[in-house]
């Protein structure tokens, strides 16, 4: 009985689709059997499905939401800093939401928003955006007074050396002319 409640909810849901579908004490029961588990606050997965729960909360609550700066540098190994919170940005202007997931929310110009933007699968049938390895760079360079200078070099050292091409590279950072000349600069040094 338990299984056909249970496949009637998505993999993910909120607590107000589960009660769509069931009633109060089929949803208890399934909390206390540990089947479904609550990932944040009103937000609920089916116990042992693929995925980061933390992405899943982030994306569910922010649907522009994308990895940025230190986390997509992790991601597309560029750093070799596993960061204590995760960089996601937002559209400018955009509601920040609040998560349980530890979150350094980076607020990004509307008309640069989805530059270098794509989609990462995040298991059970999630996306999250996560921007491209040199838009990942550039942005580096475009916040070196806050992340440091020391965080741009090593990410462009080793987005060189994995093959990276420095014409994509200044082609994609035309659109951001802050980082232009210092990303300029530090190539001509490394080149």
């Amino acid at each position: 009985m338990s299984t056909d409640i249970l496949a009637a909810l998505p993999s993910t849901f909120r607590y107000s689709q589960a009660r769509e579908r069931l009633n109060e004490r089929q949803f208890r029961k399934l909390v206390d059997a540990g089947q479904i588990i609550a990932i944040a606050r009103g937000l609920y997965r089916k116990r042992g499905l693929a995925g980061d729960d933390d992405l899943i909360e982030i994306a569910s609550r922010a649907p522009d939401a994308t990895l940025c700066l230190r986390s997509a540098l992790a991601h597309h190994d560029l750093i070799d800093d596993i960061p204590a919170e995760i960089d996601i940005a937002i559209p400018r202007g955009a509601w920040t939401p609040s998560t349980e997931a530890p979150v350094r929310w980076r607020h990004f110009d509307t008309k640069t928003f989805a530059i270098g933007r794509g989609l990462l699968d995040i298991g059970d049938e999630s996306t999250i955006g996560l921007y491209s390895p040199e838009r990942s760079v550039i942005d580096a360079f475009r916040m070196r007074n806050i992340e440091g200078p020391e965080l741009a070099n090593e990410a462009l050292k080793r987005w060189l050396r994995s093959g990276g091409q420095p014409s994509e590279l200044l082609r994609t950072a035309r659109h951001f002319p802050r980082a232009l000349t210092p990303l300029r600069r530090t190539m001509e040094i490394l080149l």
